[in-house]
């Protein structure tokens, strides 16, 4: 009996090592766990695989679904009798393992699925990926409102694709930390070239003074030395040829402030002897211009000059018999306020100019005093203007004012003060760079407190006009009614006119061209007599480059007078070198 049963034992011990069983290496899971990529290729292909079978089971002979039971024998228990349809149909790794005679494999452990090789496993990956973009990029093509051509596809199959692209979505591999820097810029976003490389505007005076920064001014001075050759070296009716040496400072400053606006200008003429008659003589101006805005449109303009002329020797004023002229000195200001109310514009000026007389040395070396000469004029102008357009403003000005001498009664015993009125209207022209300026007309009288000299009247004329018929052409035309007084004995003085026609042609970049036409006209007052000057220039200025040029310059003038003694003619050439900055 025992050995009967030794028998059975290993009778069922060589029939349970017979029986196949899962590998080691798979029940340990050495390989790792089925990645999910490798599920979702299975369940891809199971739904494959139904679809095929559901064709099938459609395309079959009806005889053949008529021998098929319409109700089969369905057990209680699920699973109690094997389905042999199913069993083994698709081969999947998910299969239940198939039952065996084996009467010691009631309860057998689950063979764990069987991970495919790396190989395959990459190329499945692959694969769908593939599968995907492909997906996205028909989506992409697709027109709004169109509709699939595909309508035989099963929901089951849609819903797998969506699971496996957003399966997909879900394990793709993390972009780097430097993948934004990587990433392509913007059509408009490229990089731009140098400043060098740019195309860059030509100036429109390449030869123009650049300037010096001077705290919160632009300083643009220029430095001219020559020789002038003339044949008539003072000026005047006995006049004799020398040659001069010339040396003329000028500049202007302009300031760079936000809101007002401030100008300085100057120059200086120093003239000496190198052969002929002798001369040694300098004159010179500063004055500074200050614009300040105010509320309410409300302006205000100041200005304040010196100046500096010796007496010309054709002057009317002129000492005959000394070696040198007195020195004439000025000082002058203004005060302005400008208010605009609509189309008016009114404005206030008030101006004070004070003329002071240095001493006049003989030719036997004494000196004669022309303090007697030194007053000072204090005026008011009221302008009332009308603007008919932002070109043409004509307005109309009165103006009165107080001559007052230091010297209440000068040598001669005269009472040399005088009260000034005048009255004028003009028009104010401002195109732009094309026509500005302004010009004016009136009547002037200035009447002498001694009633035994005549009052200075006469007509009044103004003018500074500036015209730009083209580009590089400036001409200007300038003029100026002057009172000038006297302390000679029995005479009031004389009204002087003076005009200037200018051009400025810009013939290259480095060479300009400039002309001067003069006209003064000499009116004395309680005579006939009169003075006729005219005047005629023309000058060439070469830039050797953007500091230094070359200049020239001929200047002829000639004044006619029916009094005598006054006649003169005077030629003069220049040659000289120009320095700015």
């Amino acid at each position: 009996m025992g050995i009967a049963v030794s028998a059975l034992l290993l009778t069922a011990s060589v029939l349970a090592l017979l029986r196949p069983v899962p590998a080691f290496a798979q029940d340990t899971e050495l390989r790792g766990e089925v990645s999910e990529s490798a599920i979702l290729a299975d369940q891809q292909r199971k739904a494959r695989q139904l679809r095929a079978q559901g064709s099938q089971d459609q395309a079959a002979p009806a005889a053949t679904a008529q021998d098929t039971p319409t109700n089969p024998y369905q057990p209680a228990s699920p699973g109690a009798v094997p389905d042999d349809d199913q069993a083994g149909a698709t081969g999947s790794i998910f299969d239940q393992p198939q039952a065996t005679d084996d009467p010691l494999a009631n309860n057998p452990t689950p063979a764990q699925p069987r991970r495919p090789s790396t190989a395959r496993q990459r190329a499945e990956d692959a694969k769908a990926k593939a599968d995907t973009k492909t997906a996205d990029k028909k989506k992409a093509k697709k027109k709004p409102g169109a509709t699939t051509d595909n309508t035989t596809t099963a929901a089951t199959g849609s819903q797998t694709d969506a699971t496996a692209t957003d399966e997909d979505n879900a394990n793709r591999r993390a972009v780097t930390v430097d993948s934004v820097d990587r990433q392509k810029l913007d059509a408009g976003a490229e990089r731009t070239g140098s400043i060098e490389g740019q195309k860059v505007k030509p100036e429109d005076d390449p030869f123009a003074a650049t300037g010096i920064k001077v705290g919160t001014f632009v300083f643009r001075p220029t430095l001219e030395q020559g020789v002038t050759a003339t044949s008539n070296a003072d000026a005047s009716s006995g006049g004799s040829r020398a040659v001069l040496s010339e040396t003329a400072l000028r500049f202007s400053a302009t300031s760079d402030w936000r809101e007002n606006s401030a100008v300085i200008d100057g120059y200086g003429i120093f003239r000496n002897t190198l052969s002929g008659e002798k001369i040694n003589d300098a004159q010179g101006r500063i004055e500074g211009q200050l614009n300040i805005d105010l509320d309410n449109e409300l302006r205000a303009i100041a200005k304040l000059g010196y100046e500096a002329v010796p007496e010309s020797a054709s002057s009317p004023d002129a000492i005959a018999g000394v070696s040198s002229q007195p020195l004439r000195q000025t000082v002058d200001g203004s005060l302005g306020v400008e208010k605009d109310v609509g189309k008016m514009r009114y404005t206030l000026t008030g101006t004070v100019s004070h003329d002071f007389y240095g001493d006049a040395k003989l030719s036997d070396g004494t000196v004669l005093s022309q303090k007697d000469r030194d007053n000072t004029l204090y005026s008011a102008t009221l302008r009332t203007g009308y603007q008919v357009s932002p070109a043409l403003t004509p307005f109309a000005e009165v103006e009165a004012g107080r001559r007052i001498y230091d010297q209440s009664v000068d040598s001669s015993g005269f009472e040399r003060s005088a009260t000034r009125l005048s009255a004028r209207a003009g028009l104010q022209l401002d195109t732009g760079d094309k026509l500005s300026g302004e010009f004016s007309a009136g009547w002037l009288r200035e009447a002498l407190d001694d009633d035994r000299l005549p009052a200075n009247a006469g007509p009044y004329v103004n003018a500074d006009l500036k015209w730009s018929p083209e580009r590089g052409t400036i001409i200007g035309l300038t003029g100026r009614t002057t009172v000038e007084s006297t302390t000679l004995a029995n005479e009031s003085g004389d009204i002087l006119y003076s005009g200037r026609l200018t051009g400025e042609r810009q013939i290259r970049a480095n060479l300009t061209a400039n002309t001067a036409l003069g006209l003064d006209w000499r009116d004395y007052t309680g005579s006939d007599g009169h003075d006729l000057i005219l005047s005629a220039e023309a000058g060439l200025t070469w830039w050797l480059n953007r500091y230094a040029g070359l200049t020239t310059r001929v200047r002829t003038e000639k004044l006619t007078s029916n009094l005598p003694g006054r006649d003169y003619v005077a030629n003069s050439i220049y040659l000289g070198l120009k320095v700015q900055r």
